[in-house]
């Protein structure tokens, strides 16, 4: 397959082969995979649709990051990829709540808030989850590979 050589080539050819309309269906799909309440429309104009999936991306990395990871796994994001997101959350929610609490100008008892910040940490720690996934690719992949038929 050759490559257009103008954008209004590339329009002309993603138009003849249906690519947004798939583009919606797969978006569709994958969400429902994941059960994230989420349907959009075949006429959603492009911009509308970028502006949407930002904000629920946003929303559930956020709010319902368990959900983010299932979704990855769902759109089939690389292990490693979904391994670098973890990175520095629970440092950057330490500095987060410390502000807060120095923007509200109230005295804390620092043992009480390492407590608190224990407990929430292990909310939202994913590694448990990152095991799991593993362990489910690792059996996922010994069952294609064996020769034996399950069903």
């Amino acid at each position: 397959m050759q490559l257009p050589n103008t954008f209004e080539s590339l329009i002309e050819e993603a138009n003849q082969l249906d690519l947004y309309r798939k583009l919606i269906l797969q978006l569709n799909k994958d969400f429902l995979l994941a059960n994230i309440d989420l349907d959009f429309h075949e006429e959603v104009l492009p911009s509308s649709l970028k502006l949407i999936l930002h904000d629920t991306v946003y929303k559930l990395i956020q709010e319902k990051f368990t959900e983010y990871l299932n979704l990855l796994y769902i759109i089939d994001v690389p292990e490693k990829q979904v391994k670098a997101l973890d990175g520095d959350r629970v440092e950057n929610v330490k500095t987060r709540l410390q502000k807060a609490i120095d923007d509200l100008k109230v005295a804390t008892d620092e043992n009480r808030f390492e407590q608190e910040l224990i407990y929430y940490l292990e909310k939202l720690d994913i590694n448990e989850e990152k095991v799991r996934l593993a362990n489910h690719l690792d059996y996922f992949l010994q069952t294609l590979s064996s020769e034996n038929s399950n069903g």
